[in-house]
Formats: structure tokens, sequence, C-alpha cells
């Protein structure tokens, strides 16, 4: 089933328009938003980004959506699915990943559609487990990745091999989600909705 969004109480996960362009394109290229990453984005990288994530829904039915409030509209970043294959022990794997514009911090939104997408990627897409990982000094993502109910074993870290080896980003910590044993245990521990075709 090919679906063109979820919902969430307060948000609307969905695929990309042109007018989500430009204030993602404003995200990337804030230096607070993208601490964590190697490097802030151009604006034509911001757009190649996105045509890579269409890219992704095309041709293998999930990728980053496009996030926006449910009661008002306002687009406030990404949050989804997406393939890693860069070379680690745990790829190619399919992560769950999110990057919200900072206006949006602290209300709860990146947990609650990472919940929904993670909800998507072991329903609908059958998955088996999902990972997560970020730099071992990103506090903020990895309480987001424990809301959701990931585990860390310190074993699987890894040094990120697109990162600079002397940087501190290099370091990164990998979080694991098995997929639920039941339909009880499913429902019990997601809540979302999906508008297909």
């Amino acid at each position: 089933m090919v679906v063109d969004e979820i919902r969430t109480s307060r948000l609307i996960l969905r695929r990309w328009r042109e007018s989500d362009r430009e204030r993602f394109a404003a995200l990337n290229a804030d230096p607070t938003v993208m601490e964590y990453f190697p490097s802030m984005l151009s604006r034509h990288e911001s757009d190649a980004y996105v045509d890579g994530i269409e890219a992704s829904f095309e041709s293998l039915g999930y990728g980053l959506w496009a996030t926006e409030r449910l009661d008002n509209a306002v687009f406030i970043g990404y949050v989804g699915l997406w393939l890693a294959t860069f070379d680690a022990h745990f790829t190619p794997a399919v992560e769950v990943g999110w990057r919200l514009d900072r206006p949006f911090w602290g209300f709860g939104y990146a947990p609650e559609a990472a919940a929904a997408a993670v909800a998507d990627g072991f329903g609908r897409l059958g998955l088996s487990e999902i990972v997560s990982f970020t730099a071992a000094i990103n506090a903020k993502s990895r309480r987001v990745m424990e809301k959701i109910e990931m585990t860390h074993d310190p074993s699987d870290d890894f040094d990120h091999p697109s990162v600079a080896a002397d940087s501190a980003l290099r370091r990164h910590v990998l979080y694991r989600l098995a997929a639920p044993t039941g339909r009880r245990e499913a429902d019990d521990r997601y809540s979302v909705s999906n508008s297909g075709r």
C-alpha cells in the first residue's frame, strides 16, 4: 500500500512540496540546528537532499517525511525512515531520523513523529528492526531515541566513516528497536493513523 501521509495527535507527516524547500534550506543553514552534523547545507545541497528523499519514497516506499503541525499546517522539519548504507558493522539498515527547526524544539514533536514513523516501518513495511544513531555527544537526540524505547549497547558504538577522524562528532552511538512480537504489543506501543491510496 502506498501511503501519502501519517497523522499523530498533533502532527502530519507527509510527502514534500515545493513550498517546503525554502524553510528547509533555512533550517539546514542554522548552525544550532546543524550542530551535530559535519556541516551546514547550501540551498543547492538542501534542495538536492529533498530530491533524494522523494526518490527514496518512490523507490523504497519510505523516506523522511516533511512534518507539519496539524493545527496550523506550519512546516517544522522532517521525521522518517532512511536507508543507511555507509560502511559500518550494522549496515545496511533502516534508521529513524529527525531534523526539526529550533522554534519547535522542546514540545515532544520529535518522539511523537518518530514513534509514528517506526510504527509505519514495523506495520506497513514489515521491518524487523529499526536503528538510530548520532554523535555520542548529542544528548538531545539520544533522549528522543530513549523516549521511543530504543536501546543502546555500548559495544555497538562506532566511528562514522563520513566524519573526519579528528572531529568530536566522529564517535557515534547506535540505538536499536526490534519489531513488536504481537499485535497487542504494537497497538499498545503506537497509536497512529495512515492515509493511503
